[in-house]
């Protein structure tokens, strides 16, 4: 049964196949820092949305939304209207593309961003495993 897509429910599932996925625990072996995801509102979907992710070395240790934004101070910040994040997670945007264009905004270490490409690529792909359900946007 698909999951809505940004809620507690899906991070928590995220979650599940970060720590079941024997590929990203390797290549991000060396990974430190937790993000917060930031879902701007957009379309139907009209409240911002904070979920947060403790990574680290290969393992989820944590994730849930955040009821206050500052409930949380992360390693790195991902912002971006909900269609941005919608088309990284089906596979339509490239991730690495959608930071270098500001389309999705970082706020954290840019270098160690770069250093780690392919645990960047390897959580994108984890999130695409999430049976996801998607907001209506109008505009898309």
């Amino acid at each position: 049964m698909p999951i809505p897509f940004p809620s507690d429910a899906w991070i928590k599932a995220l979650k599940d196949v970060l720590n079941s996925d024997a590929e990203y625990a390797r290549i991000a072996r060396n990974w430190e820092g937790d993000i917060v995801f930031v879902v701007e509102p957009e379309g139907s979907f009209t409240k911002p949305k904070h979920m947060y992710l403790n990574l680290w070395h290969g393992e989820c240790r944590d994730a849930h939304e955040l009821a206050d934004p500052n409930e949380a101070k992360a390693a790195f910040t991902l912002n971006a209207p909900l269609s941005v994040f919608v088309k990284v997670v089906q596979g339509r945007l490239d991730p690495m593309q959608a930071m270098m264009t500001r389309q999705l905004k970082v706020s954290g270490s840019m270098v160690y961003m770069m250093k780690n490409v392919p645990t960047v690529l390897k959580f994108v792909k984890c999130t695409q495993k999430v049976d996801s359900e998607f907001p209506v946007i109008s505009n898309q």
